[in-house]
């Protein structure tokens, strides 16, 4: 994956238009009426301000967003009291809410399959630079805390 920007932004693109594109070549099934293309849209929009409240809290806390850098900051206010990682979560409510929005079956895996990615790709050594640079500070946030809800 040389000269692939490894950032989660770009794995949720690379996801959604998987989504798109599975709908429009398999749409074998519809399985979601008009109530669950409502409910995606709102779950769509709720990711997206997630994702803008838990950036606040790095606005504030004056640290990095990137992932891949050592942390300067452990963020525990705001969303980051109810889960570990609410920017991945919100990345896969919008996804989650797209694929309930298109309204067929063929691309429903992708969520489960992204949510691997963001765990094995970002999550797993952010946790691992956290307890490096905060040690028992941050296995005790670890601890207490769930990864996604």
């Amino acid at each position: 994956m040389k000269g692939f920007p490894d950032l989660p932004p770009v794995w949720l693109a690379v996801f959604l238009f998987l989504a798109w594109f599975l709908a429009r070549a398999l749409p074998l099934v519809t399985a979601f009426g008009p109530v669950f293309r409502g409910a995606g849209g709102v779950l769509a929009l709720a990711g997206l301000a997630l994702i803008v409240w838990s950036a606040i809290w790095f606005a504030r806390k004056k640290t990095t967003i990137e992932p891949h850098h050592d942390p300067q900051v452990l963020i525990v206010e705001g969303p980051y009291t109810y889960s570990r990682n609410p920017i991945y979560l919100g990345m896969l409510m919008i996804l989650t809410g797209f694929v309930l929005w298109l309204g067929v079956l063929s691309p429903v895996l992708l969520p489960v399959l992204f949510m691997a990615v963001l765990t094995r790709r970002f999550i797993e050594p952010e946790e691992e630079r956290l307890i490096a640079a905060f040690g028992l500070e941050a296995r005790g946030y670890l601890q207490k805390t769930r990864r996604w809800l």
